[in-house]
């Protein structure tokens, strides 16, 4: 697990493998039960930890301001990194299913004691973060993110999410 400071707030960032209890975390999101609450991201979508805490900072904006377009801080989280207007969808998208076995856990000022919930939640092998890039799903980020080739001959596909994140509401 690895915590950034983000505006005053902490983000604790827990990448997995191997998962095998995903559609009992996507359960317990839904029906709002899941004890800590906890922000899970298809992880295959995520090729850096930057375009996260660009989403991150974008949901301690709208909390800040009291407006949310989802129902919580986490999945607020999650629709902001999707890049898409679409509330449904993003969570879908971006957020995990019944068979991730992939999976970023993010949580916003999470205790000592809610990090080792998370730990405990996640039936799965905690990996390094810097495995993000090398595991990423290219042709399925640039699906989804609809990022063309010309783009990529001048920035990184982690910068050009970013800058979907960052321009969503402006469009």
């Amino acid at each position: 697990m690895k915590v950034f400071e983000i505006n005053g707030t902490t983000l604790t960032l827990a990448l997995f493998t191997d998962v095998t209890n995903s559609k009992e975390l996507l359960d317990a999101m839904q029906a709002g039960t899941l004890e800590p609450e906890v922000a899970f991201l298809n992880a295959s979508l995520i090729p850096d930890v930057f375009p996260v805490l660009a989403a991150a900072y974008k949901t301690q904006i709208s909390k800040s301001r009291d407006s949310l377009t989802t129902r919580t801080l986490h999945s607020e989280l999650v629709y902001n990194y999707s890049g898409s207007k679409h509330i449904t969808e993003s969570l879908k998208r971006c957020g995990i299913s019944d068979s991730s076995s992939y999976v970023l856990a993010a949580r916003f000022n999470a205790s000592p004691d809610e990090t080792k919930a998370i730990e405990k939640l996640v039936h799965g092998e905690e990996i390094n973060l810097e495995e993000l890039g090398g595991r990423a799903d290219q042709a399925l980020i640039q699906k989804h993110f609809k990022i063309t080739g010309p783009e990529l001959t001048i920035s990184s596909i982690g910068d050009t999410i970013t800058c979907r994140i960052a321009a969503r509401d402006a469009l």
